[in-house]
């Protein structure tokens, strides 16, 4: 389980500090699909930073499994770290390297060893259906197999939670119905935690049981999707489904 205390986070700004995100508070249990949602700026993107801390927020408390990351060692982050797989929106591979090294990066830095590794490889470009392009370039791929490539990468340490940072902003409608599809796969056959950061209301509704709206740092809605998108009681909800009467 995810559990989100307090959190706050400030940025400098050319006035002054700018609040990103103000007193978050927010549980994600296992094998949930948690849709975070909300207008472009509103602290979506800043929030799943925190935690993974990519970017240490100023007060609160991140807890993974119980244990708040933020009091720990740096040893014990880099486990805890182990636990959480990202999805970047732009996909972040490794250019200059073909499809299996790039979901081999972050096992060679845990240390695995290589026959280890190059089994897991075999096994995460299987589960993703991209097992024929082990030996291409990232630039010989489509976004859709870029897409996955990454989603593959992410798994490589047996993640608990994986973290999704607009996974299908860059795709068209096709690619990103079988992303979204693969997404929820992995959560049925992995038990996989899925927190999807986006603006796309369609792709919360095609998966994500549970959503969350944030709106100038703060969530101002939270539920269970169903509930949230059939009965929403902000007005920033209602403005991201498109309803009228705001």
């Amino acid at each position: 389980m995810i559990k989100i205390d307090n959190l706050s986070k400030r940025f400098n700004g050319k006035n002054g500090k700018v609040t990103a995100l103000n007193d978050i508070n927010i549980e994600m249990y296992d094998g949930d699909i948690f849709g975070i949602i909300g207008m472009s700026g509103a602290g979506k993107s800043t929030l799943l930073r925190c935690i993974t801390l990519l970017e240490r927020p100023d007060s609160g408390s991140i807890f993974i499994d119980g244990n708040d990351i933020l009091t720990l060692n740096h040893q014990e982050l880099r486990k805890a770290r182990r636990k959480m797989g990202v999805v970047f929106q732009h996909y972040n591979l490794l250019m200059q390297e073909t499809v299996a090294k790039n979901v081999a990066f972050p096992m060679e830095i845990a240390g695995m060893e290589k026959s280890q590794i190059k089994k897991r490889v075999q096994e995460l470009l299987i589960l993703v259906n991209i097992d024929d392009k082990a030996d291409f370039y990232p630039t010989q791929l489509s976004g859709g197999q870029r897409q996955r490539v990454a989603i593959a990468r992410a798994l490589a340490t047996n993640p608990e939670a994986l973290l999704c940072d607009e996974p299908t902003s860059a795709l068209d409608a096709l690619t990103t119905k079988q992303v979204l599809n693969l997404l929820k796969e992995i959560n049925k056959r992995l038990n996989t935690t899925i927190i999807i950061i986006t603006h796309e209301m369609s792709a919360v509704k095609a998966i994500c049981n549970k959503v969350a709206v944030i709106n100038e740092g703060r969530f101002v809605e939270m539920g269970l999707t169903k509930d949230v998108f059939t009965n929403p009681s902000h007005d920033v909800t209602k403005m991201l489904l498109g309803m009228e009467d705001i």
